[in-house]
């Protein structure tokens, strides 16, 4: 009963709070205001008497933060249960062990010179030392025929 009535005033101040705030005019709106600018040298504007309005807000706000701590009182000991009780926890996942992948060597330069040698004999022609070997005629070309070597 008492916890129905709490959150009933909690609400009310809540709507109360939001359009006493609302209603209020700022102080310095304009641009200058913005920067820090204005009429006034203070740090929050003129001290003047406060209004109507400001006085609501007081406490509206006051009783905001009564309610709030007396509702947070009320909940905490009303039952030590959480949401989450009913709820199973999921085993973590095993970590699944990588397949290490067979790693071949590396090549050594008189093994990839010997590889090429075999691929440029394949392909009928023959290694020619220090000089890169032309690429073959694209499918379907005839293959260009080497310049006469001058004697």
């Amino acid at each position: 009963m008492l916890y129905g009535i709490i959150v009933a005033l909690h609400v009310v101040v809540c709507l109360i709070l939001i359009l006493v705030v609302l209603l209020q005019s700022g102080k310095g709106a304009d641009l200058a205001g913005a920067f820090g600018g204005g009429g006034s040298q203070t740090a929050f504007g003129s001290r003047g008497p406060a209004s109507f309005l400001t006085r609501m807000t007081t406490a509206a706000a006051i009783i905001f933060m009564v309610t709030s701590i007396t509702l947070s009182g009320i909940g905490r000991s009303g039952g030590e249960s959480s949401v989450l009780d009913g709820t199973e926890t999921p085993a973590p996942a095993a970590p699944q062990p990588v397949a290490a992948e067979p790693r071949t060597p590396m090549p050594t330069l008189d093994e990839i010179k010997r590889i090429q040698a075999e691929v440029e004999a394949k392909q009928g022609q023959t290694p020619q030392s220090g000089t890169q070997s032309a690429s073959p005629p694209p499918a379907g070309q005839p293959a260009k025929e080497p310049p006469p070597k001058k004697q």
